[in-house]
């Protein structure tokens, strides 16, 4: 009985070891199967990210392919990019080399234009002052002329009696032309003034002497007839210095001033006509204003 109590009691121990066996084995089987339902799904996800990694491989690949591209594009405009930037640079330099060259020009060219706008202002400031001299000297000769005309008339009628005894006073240039044919004043080949042509020289004087600022030549004048005589005068140059200062010792006696003559003997060399030798044998007296205040004008500094 204590052995049945004892196999009993041992067979119940088994079969509570057993039911546990086979609860376990039950929990077990679950817990196989739960494991093998999550072995399932980490092998579909194995499999889905093995998917995936291969395709994020080939993307991967393909965006480092794309990156290569972009780098070597990137190369290319970077290279592209430093050779524009370096001939905008040089074209810049150029620029700048022509805008200072243009700038230098446009100096140089206000600096000669200034220049020029000085010697302009310098050359009316001038041409004024020339324009004015014209005017005073315009109005010098004019009164020149105007005194050398009323000059000559004075003589003319001073001198009218003569008239038809080879005296003439003419007025050219501004100044009076008193000719006197040899044969008024002297005896032929002689330098003795007759009393004939004393009388003509003194009315001459009477009317110059009374006369301011005048200058005058007495010039002789001779054929081409040649002296022979060894005395003086010897020849025609001679004769005519000779004939002039004896007008000249005529004229001073009469009251002109020494000051104001000058006697000059011009021989044969200036004949009025070729063919007529009583013509050319003549004294001439040239009566001018004194020129000074007109020599005095035109020598004023530029």
């Amino acid at each position: 009985m204590k052995q049945f109590d004892a196999l009993q009691s041992d067979f119940d121990t088994l079969e509570r070891k057993s039911q546990m066996l086979t609860l376990a084995s039950q929990d077990g089987e679950i817990d196989r199967r739960e494991l093998s339902g999550r072995v399932n799904v980490l092998t579909q996800a194995q499999q889905q990210l093995a998917l995936d990694t291969a395709r994020l491989g080939r993307e991967v690949t393909s965006v480092e392919a794309d990156i290569e591209r972009l780098r070597e594009l990137n190369d290319v405009l970077t290279s592209e990019s430093s050779s524009k930037m370096a001939a905008i640079n040089e074209e810049n330099r150029a620029l700048l080399a022509d805008l200072s060259r243009v700038r230098q020009e446009l100096q140089t060219q206000e600096d000669a234009l200034n220049a020029l706008s000085r010697s302009l202002e310098l050359r009316q400031s001038q041409l004024a002052e020339r324009s004015k001299r014209v005017q005073e000297l315009e109005g010098l000769l004019a009164a020149r002329d105007a005194a050398a005309e009323a000059l000559r008339s004075q003589l003319a009628q001073a001198l009218l009696g003569f008239a038809d005894r080879g005296l003439s006073v003419e007025q050219r240039n501004g100044k009076v032309y008193v000719s006197l044919e040899a044969q008024l004043l002297f005896p032929s080949g002689s330098t003795r003034i007759n009393p004939d042509g004393q009388q003509a020289l003194r009315d001459l004087a009477a009317v110059i002497s009374s006369q301011d600022q005048l200058e005058i030549i007495v010039e002789g004048h001779t054929d081409t007839d040649q002296l022979s005589s060894t005395s003086i005068p010897k020849n025609n140059w001679e004769l005519s210095v000779l004939r002039s200062t004896a007008v000249i010792e005529i004229l001073t006696v009469s009251g002109v001033s020494p000051n104001a003559l000058a006697a000059s003997g011009r021989s044969e060399y200036h004949p009025l006509d070729e063919t007529d030798k009583a013509r050319n044998r003549r004294i001439e007296i040239i009566i001018a204003p004194n020129l000074d205040p007109l020599f005095d004008l035109i020598r004023l500094p530029e």
